[in-house]
């Protein structure tokens, strides 16, 4: 990529994330290459779909997910590294308002460009949980899916005014409902 080509890449996405910061996933592409100060070919030169645009700018996010399961797996307690990551999977999805919908969609669509991005992301968070039932420390009727639809649910939760000020408790409540009572 030339660098100009780069240089405009790059400061897409920084506008990209501002916008959908402030309106969410359904935030106008036609806005994005205005604040970016750009014609809409070019976004559309860079990004073909609104799609495409939202892989980009989740994939780094995304990827940072999966390491960190990586490093929690090897650093923290199975059930610490289990809640701390869960934590920041939910957290992620409050980033962007209905980034959850797409996500849900992406993940049973292998045509979808987030498909690969979210399916790494789940099966990272499916091993955090299967070391965690291994020691005894989670529940063993759920699996990594149930896990991926636990934080697409609480990041619902988090889109919503009513429900938003709830958000934090309720990652207390679902997350301590994954562990186990080891004093049992």
């Amino acid at each position: 990529m030339r660098a100009d080509a780069r240089k405009n890449y790059s400061h897409l996405l920084a506008v990209a994330r501002d916008v959908i910061t402030e309106h969410g996933a359904d935030a106008s592409l036609r806005d994005i290459a205005r604040r970016a100060d750009v014609g809409l070919g070019t976004l559309y030169r860079h990004f073909p779909t609104r799609e495409a645009l939202l892989e980009a700018l989740l994939r780094a996010t995304l990827d940072e997910l999966t390491q960190r399961a990586g490093k929690l797996e090897t650093s923290s307690s199975p059930d610490e590294a289990l809640v701390s990551w869960f934590r920041e999977a939910v957290a992620f999805t409050h980033s962007y308002s209905g980034i959850v919908d797409l996500m849900a969609a992406a993940i049973a669509d292998p045509d979808s460009a987030l498909h690969a991005s979210c399916t790494t992301v789940r099966s990272a968070g499916a091993r955090l949980l299967l070391r965690a039932q291994a020691e005894g420390m989670a529940r063993a009727d759920i699996d990594g899916t149930d896990l991926f639809a636990l934080i697409g649910a609480l990041g619902w939760v988090g889109d919503q005014p009513s429900f938003a000020p709830r958000a934090d408790h309720l990652v207390d409540v679902i997350s301590s409902a994954i562990l186990t009572d080891r004093d049992e």
